[in-house]
């Protein structure tokens, strides 16, 4: 008991620290603005920054007393780390808050300079990784979205969450993350939550929390007790809600439209067009980068939650019987961390490195296509710069996936938050165009050509017309098209339930019928066929950018040790926001001269850069560079004036090379595309 009193006043104690330090930060950027227009003093900003690094003493004090007592990392510590990263994130302009002026706006953000030129690397990164590599075919469709396409894609009636409110306030809290919240403190520290019992029963929870239907969050939900976390206030039951943006379409706004909550559907629905202009040939995949809308209940946790993102989603269409992929021998033997349903349910619950090769061969993975593409998002992961030993790839468990899902795997990566899924990798077998080719009442089949014609079982359905008008009036050719573009397996699921004399039901837009057995005739036969129309399964790899950017944020950020105000990126040469910074040694003309040349050339070559010709020293300036991830500087000394060479400086081990200024352009050129490694180019 008074162990927990201890840590519950360090605990607090760290909080208030950390507060006392953002708030003396703002403090001293506000003098130093005063500063540079003469409002005050430098002794005065002296003063403030000492009194700012003596605040960061005594919360490294606590910190490190609130470790030693329990043995573990805080949440204080993750909450530290977290804002000492939001901090220069945001004073660096990689993203702040949308619409600052005026009182900014949860979930949205807006992207600075270096922001802008990350994500745009990263996402023509994965264009070059996934499209081109591929021979994807990429579109870009419009973000409003007519209902009619998002009701047959169920997006309508089931794209919810399940919110719960606070009783005094109203504000609105989703029911899930407060669940995972309290689940997760109690991992934290068992024995101030019940001791082992706790835990156990806590990471059973924790797994199965994503499933559960609003009776079963509001029964945790009040085992916990739980609270509307601002307020301490009772919450409300929780209730579905759904988070799709709403809009009208047109001036007489007669026609209802939604913003999309993800790009998959314009690929979907164009999908006969680029059957046809891929040579009706399968297997192929289309890509679709672009912004979708999704209206959070609660957005938190900066980029990983809003309202406005921007997505990258592939739609791999190929033959149900057949998902084989011609290039998985080149990733097979990749082993990143699996988390699959056994190891789940399993009581160790610990990802392993399993090779992909093994996963497929023991069914782990249902497919080698899904198995290429988890392997092809592995490696786009650690290219960009994110820990592999911090990826995980979890297998949906089996009540999580949809009805008509074959398998499902989720791209996760460990940060301060969690384990935060980045990526989606799902066999949605042949749902979607299903959908569509009903509600559409257009054909979305594919042919396969048979080298020779053979003898196989086919299932013909033949909807009576005249008995279907008769009793159905105009809907009756509604039905009897729904009844065409049965499945195979739906349809001989009907003729079982005909054949006991029952009528079945069948769903036609927005009504279900029942079915009498004598309005729709179903055989099967054997017959001599050269082909077959059948509807494409679909495999879909869907990336979150702006998650990436964030978990990716997170790994490459720390202090060099020794100076707790350098911080660094070290993003890889692709993401990062300027390749190379030129520093002439002084801020004399002939050396500027010669940087800015430099300068040209690089660009030429496709090379971005800078070029730091202020007056503070070239040690100021590393870290002015290393604190927005630039990986190579350039020093122009006055030995550049007499042989050409120039001083290039790597970013993490900050070890220099002398070069020749013949092979600059070249050299930078395949240290920018990873093509060579620092270590190879000092060898």
């Amino acid at each position: 008991q008074q162990q927990q009193q201890q840590q519950q006043a360090l605990e607090e104690a760290v909080l208030k620290a950390q507060e006392e330090v953002a708030r003396q930060g703002d403090v001293v950027r506000g003098l130093k603005a005063e500063m540079k227009d003469g409002r005050v003093v430098r002794s005065t900003v002296d003063a403030a920054i000492e009194e700012l690094k003596n605040l960061k003493v005594d919360l490294e004090e606590k910190m490190k007393a609130y470790s030693a007592l329990t043995g573990k990392v805080s949440g204080a510590d993750k909450e530290a780390f977290r804002a000492s990263l939001i901090n220069v994130l945001e004073r660096k302009l990689f993203f702040i808050p949308a619409f600052k002026i005026y009182g900014s706006v949860a979930g949205f953000f807006d992207y600075g300079p270096p922001g802008c030129a990350v994500k745009q690397n990263v996402t023509q990164f994965w264009r070059q990784h996934f499209i081109l590599e591929e021979n994807m075919l990429e579109v870009e469709c419009p973000a409003v979205t007519p209902e009619p396409v998002l009701k047959a894609s169920g997006h309508v009636e089931r794209f919810t969450d399940f919110m719960v409110t606070d009783v005094v306030t109203g504000d609105c809290h989703r029911a899930d993350h407060l669940l995972e919240r309290i689940l997760e403190d109690i991992l934290d520290d068992p024995n101030a939550h019940g001791g082992a019992e706790a835990e156990s029963e806590a990471r059973e929870m924790l797994v199965r929390v994503g499933e559960m239907g609003a009776q079963d969050l509001d029964e945790a939900l009040k085992k916990y007790n739980a609270k509307a976390p601002e307020t301490g206030n009772d919450i409300s039951s929780a209730f579905p809600f759904n988070l799709m943006f709403r809009t009208s379409i047109g001036p007489k706004g007669d026609v209802v439209g939604y913003l999309r909550p993800e790009t998959a559907q314009g690929i979907f629905v164009n999908f006969k067009d680029l059957l046809y202009y891929n040579g009706s040939k399968l297997p192929f995949a289309a890509a679709q980068i672009g912004n979708s809308y999704r209206n959070e209940i609660s957005p938190r946790s900066g980029l990983l939650r809003v309202r406005e993102f921007t997505q990258a989603e592939i739609e791999h269409f190929c033959n149900p019987n057949d998902k084989s992929h011609p290039k998985f021998k080149y990733i097979r033997d990749l082993d990143p961390l699996l988390y699959s349903r056994a190891l789940q349910l399993g009581t160790e619950k610990k990802p392993q490195r399993i090779s992909l090769r093994r996963a497929v061969e023991e069914g782990i993975i249902a497919n080698e296509t899904l198995g290429y593409f988890i392997g092809r998002t592995y490696t786009f992961c650690t290219k960009i710069g994110l820990n592999p030993d911090r990826v995980r790839f979890r297998q949906h468990l089996q009540h999580e996936m949809a009805h008509y899902a074959e398998d499902c795997w989720d791209c996760e990566v460990e940060t301060s938050y969690g384990w935060i899924e980045c990526a989606g990798l799902a066999d949605r077998s042949a749902f979607d165009l299903s959908a569509h080719a009903a509600a559409a009442k257009t054909d979305l089949n594919a042919y396969e050509q048979y080298a020779e014609p053979r003898m196989e079982e086919v299932v013909t359905i033949a909807p009576v017309k005249k008995i279907l008008g008769k009793e159905l009036k105009r809907e009756g050719q509604i039905v009897a098209d729904a009844l065409s573009n049965m499945s195979d397996c739906d349809a001989m699921e009907m003729k079982s339930i005909h054949e006991k004399g029952e009528s079945a039901p069948l769903k036609a837009g927005d009504t279900v019928y029942q079915i009498d057995p004598s309005w729709v005739k179903i055989e099967k036969e054997t017959k001599k066929v050269n082909g077959k129309s059948f509807i494409p399964a679909v495999i879909e790899p869907s990336f979150g950018i702006g998650r990436m950017l964030y978990c990716m944020f997170e790994h490459c950020y720390y202090i060099r040790e020794g100076d707790e105000r350098r911080t660094v990126f070290k993003f890889t040469p692709i993401a990062a926001p300027i390749k190379v910074t030129i520093f002439p040694l002084l801020a004399r003309s002939e050396l500027i001269e010669k940087a800015e040349d430099i300068a040209r050339e690089l660009r030429r070559a496709g090379l971005s850069n800078s070029v730091d010709s202020t007056g503070t020293t070239i040690g100021k300036r590393y870290a002015r560079t290393d604190e927005i991830g630039v990986p190579f500087a350039i020093t122009v000394d006055f030995d550049t004036l007499e042989d050409g060479s120039v001083t290039i400086r790597d970013r993490d081990t900050t070890a220099q090379v002398r070069a020749p200024r013949s092979d600059l352009v070249s050299v930078m050129k395949s240290l920018a595309a990873m093509e060579m490694s620092w270590e190879e180019l000092v060898a």
